[in-house]
């Protein structure tokens, strides 16, 4: 009895254990009513515990078949969406084959119209093309040109008319067309006419300002006080630098005139963007030209000066002294305030002297007077030498630096190479300007001096020889 009891016991044990293991394998495996808690209730008797272990028995195999319709109805749910998946693809095959075949026949189907749209333009296809090379060439003389000043905007249609027809399947139309032919003809209608219109005008600091301006033709714009305008950028600005002359004298009684012919001075190069004209005005003045010379320019400048000072003074005490020259010749007397007087003083003082010791103080005289006669002559003639070689000077050391220019920029712009060697030019036309009138300044003072020098030397020689014939006697 007491090993039944115990083998009975054994089993309920094993049952609790069992019925505990499928209770919380229940639980992890999916959410179900909870289950009576048969342990917290201890068993009274062992037919109670019997009890206990048939109803977690129950318990289990519930909880198990509850298991296995769930992994069923998923394993039915995984099937039919394989299934649905297949069915997708399928369908989505047959709609790529479709597509592929209707791409393809449009292929064909564009191919063959493009080849009907070359059939029926035929000769149309060179008419476009000469259409859309005027229309780009017209478009590039409106951005330029001076009427565009008064009619702005007039290249905005050419080029959209240009991207319309480069693609193949756009044409122009009619209205396009003839549009483009008007423009054409009112460009050059413009371009003869003289009109006034009010403008948008820049000025050289930059200020914008309506004003009245009058337009000749596709040449020049001016405002009513007589500037020259500039067009770029589709706008109007007063150029910096305006013609010397009566350019703008001319310009500003064209502006305010009612009528009538009027003299005026325009670029003829207008119509391509007034190189001319932009060229004059950007050519150096005189004072810049002097300014190119650099310092050796300048040096040459004052040697220059000195001489032409120097010889304008000796000019002036020659002429002086050539005064009291000659005013002693009518007198008696000699005088000691001029050169003849002094020579003749020797011998007036002397009477008596000898005729060699005479011929000597005669002579002596005459020397004494020379270098004061000329004084300055000597340094003339050096500046007429060196003014040519500091010209050379200048010149040499201007194209050393328009070579090293030249070879860390490259020759590139021939503009600024020639600006360059411009330059460098200048000093030896400078040189040649001090050193042409330094000759003429030294031959005008040799002269006078040397006549002066003359009529010493006769004097005394006519001296000379009436005492010889009075010691004769």
């Amino acid at each position: 009895m007491k090993s039944l009891n115990n083998m009975v016991s054994a089993l309920v044990l094993g049952g609790l254990v069992a019925m505990s293991s499928s209770v919380m394998a229940q639980d992890e495996a999916a959410p179900a009513e909870p289950a009576p808690d048969l342990r917290a209730e201890a068993a009274a008797n062992m037919s109670q515990l019997l009890d206990f272990v048939k109803q977690g028995q129950v318990t289990d195999a519930k909880a198990n078949r509850d298991r296995e319709a769930r992994f069923a109805a998923a394993k039915a749910n995984q099937e039919q969406m394989l299934r649905d998946a297949e069915a997708e693809r399928t369908r989505e095959e047959r709609r790529s084959a479709q597509l592929e075949d209707t791409f393809e026949a449009n292929e064909l189907l564009v191919a063959d119209k493009q080849e009907q749209l070359r059939e029926r333009l035929g000769a149309l296809t060179e008419l476009f093309g000469h259409l859309t090379a005027a229309s780009g060439d017209l478009k590039s003389n409106l951005d330029v040109s001076l009427v565009s000043s008064q009619y702005p905007d007039r290249g905005l249609f050419l080029q959209d008319l240009i991207d319309k027809m480069s693609t193949s399947d756009r044409l122009p139309s009619i209205e396009e067309i003839e549009r483009v032919w008007y423009e054409m003809l009112r460009e050059i209608t413009e371009t003869g006419k003289v009109v006034s219109f009010t403008t948008e005008v820049a000025t050289a600091s930059g200020e914008r300002a309506p004003r009245d301006v009058v337009r000749i033709g596709a040449f020049n714009v001016i405002d009513t006080e007589g500037n020259y305008l500039a067009y770029a950028n589709e706008s109007l600005a007063v150029l910096p630098r305006q013609p010397a002359g009566n350019y703008t004298g001319w310009a500003s009684e064209l502006a305010n005139a009612s009528g009538g012919m009027h003299q005026f001075g325009i670029d003829p190069t207008g119509p391509t963007g007034g190189s001319f004209l932009a060229a004059i005005i950007d050519s150096p003045n005189l004072e810049e030209r002097w300014h190119q010379g650099g310092y050796v320019g300048y040096a040459i400048t004052a040697v220059g000066i000195f001489a032409f000072l120097l010889a304008i003074l000796r000019v002036l005490v020659l002429t002086g002294v050539s005064a009291k020259v000659s005013k002693q010749l009518k007198s008696d007397k000699a005088m000691d305030n001029n050169p003849l007087g002094r020579v003749l003083k020797v011998h007036e003082d002397n009477p008596s002297m000898d005729l060699e010791t005479l011929e000597l103080k005669m002579s002596e005289a005459v020397m004494r007077e020379t270098p004061k006669l000329e004084s300055g002559l000597t340094l003339l003639k050096i500046i007429a030498a060196v003014a040519p070689l500091m010209g050379l000077l200048g010149t040499v050391t201007g194209m050393i630096v328009t070579f090293q220019a030249i070879t860390i920029f490259g020759a590139g712009d021939p503009k600024a190479m020639a600006g360059g060697i411009s330059g460098a030019l200048i000093t030896t036309v400078l040189g040649l300007l001090v050193a042409i009138p330094t000759v003429l300044l030294h031959t005008l003072v040799n002269g006078r001096a040397q006549r002066i020098i003359h009529v010493l030397t006769e004097q005394a020689t006519g001296i000379v020889a009436t005492h010889s014939e009075a010691s004769s006697k």
